[in-house]
């Protein structure tokens, strides 16, 4: 996929492309089919190998405007498409909303796993970034200003932190996506009837969960928490990077140039120009992950009876957006950071510029009656060895 409106989108590929959330309804109803066939309820002969073809997609889209979401129109073009017990078993039990939230978590895994990589990836770039200029001295600023002696360690190291913070749920997110089988109002009912017992109909969405290799769960249909977990994930993977970006726009100006990306970009009519493209690119995505963040807490908090009349509707897209716009802001964090390219020289003449950045420890100094230590960053050392360590935990289970 490309977008003018969104430069980079392509680095997401096929991720929750309409492509990719087609496949997953498709590989929903044939897996919901076959564990259908497997417990004896449907015919043997009702199991097939569901397929869609090229323009499909667009049918399926224009269709899904009369009944309000796709699957209704995927399921009479596949049982159009069916033998007749193919077509009398298929989608028995299951409801549009089985089906489409269960597709949302498949393509929602593929792009936390593709986050986790870039994550993971940066987490390495990082850690190498602050053993080389750990002890460097640089000026802090706060509120904009002048503030204290520190050293591009303590720097890289909080960056690192925002990642790791961002990175270490993300396993578990992964290993915890919930099918949803709920039926027409979430009570299992038409399993339950299909199937014969409670017992067999929660074994179905048991088995759905093993071939699909999701998580086991209860019916979700209102509760939205599964989906708000996996925005607030993304969210605040935006935010570490956002982080880090900023920082980069601000250590790349002329007057500052303590930072620089590897490859900047140019300039349609300043050919003097070194623009930090990566930086902005992914500052972009930080300003807006968190609005999209919020519609899907709304949606949640707007979830009402057994379907939401609109909230639910207003996940999808939503989801969609914030998961590509997060792949992009990952892949150009990690360009970011592999490319960084740093100057101590011109970092230590900064901080020497500034008159008065000593104060503080003057004042210290006074109130204890001690000479001062030759060295005005207090711990920094030690928050570097601590972040490095947790880097290196996190590397060695992700490994």
């Amino acid at each position: 996929m490309t977008d003018l409106f969104w430069p980079g989108d392509h680095l997401a590929g096929d991720l929750m492309s309409d492509d990719a959330f087609l496949a997953a309804m498709v590989g929903v109803e044939q897996a919901w089919l076959g564990c259908l066939v497997d417990a004896g309820i449907a015919p043997a002969d009702a199991r097939a190998d569901l397929r869609v073809a090229d323009g499909d997609v667009e049918t399926i889209a224009r269709r899904a405007d009369v009944d309000g979401n796709p699957v209704s129109a995927l399921v009479a073009l596949l049982r159009d498409r069916s033998d007749g017990e193919t077509a009398r078993w298929l989608h028995r039990g299951l409801t549009s909303q089985d089906v489409l939230d269960t597709a949302l978590v498949i393509c929602l895994r593929d792009v936390l796993i593709r986050v986790g990589a870039e994550c993971t990836a940066q987490v390495r770039a990082l850690s190498d970034l602050i053993e080389t200029h750990r002890g460097a001295p640089v000026l802090a600023h706060t509120l904009t200003q002048a503030a204290l002696p520190s050293t591009l360690g303590v720097k890289i190291a909080r960056w690192l932190g925002g990642v790791l913070d961002a990175a270490e749920p993300l396993t578990g997110l992964r290993t915890a996506l919930p099918v949803q089988v709920g039926g027409a109002a979430g009570t299992l009912a038409a399993t339950t009837e299909l199937a014969g017992s409670v017992d067999a109909a929660l074994a179905l969405s048991d088995a759905l969960a093993d071939e699909l290799m999701l998580a086991p769960a209860l019916p979700w249909h209102t509760t939205r928490s599964p989906l708000t977990r996996i925005g607030d994930a993304l969210v605040t993977c935006c935010d570490a990077w956002g982080h880090i970006a900023a920082d980069v726009t601000t250590g790349s100006r002329p007057e500052i140039g303590e930072l620089a990306e590897g490859s900047g970009g140019g300039s349609s009519t300043m050919p003097h120009k070194n623009n930090p493209v990566r930086a902005v690119l992914i500052r972009r995505a930080a300003l807006t992950a968190g609005p999209l963040g919020a519609i899907l807490h709304a949606a949640s908090a707007e979830s009402v009876d057994e379907r939401s009349d609109g909230a639910w509707h207003a996940e999808w897209a939503t989801l969609r957006t914030l998961a590509r716009r997060t792949v992009v802001a990952a892949a150009h964090t990690s360009d970011l950071v592999c490319g960084l390219r740093i100057d101590e020289t011109r970092a230590a003449a900064n901080l020497a510029a500034v008159e008065g950045v000593l104060s503080e420890q003057w004042t210290m100094t006074e109130l204890t009656g001690r000479p001062a230590f030759s060295d005005y960053t207090g711990a920094a050392d030690r928050i570097v060895d601590a972040t490095l360590s947790r880097a290196r935990r996190f590397l060695e289970e992700s490994s």
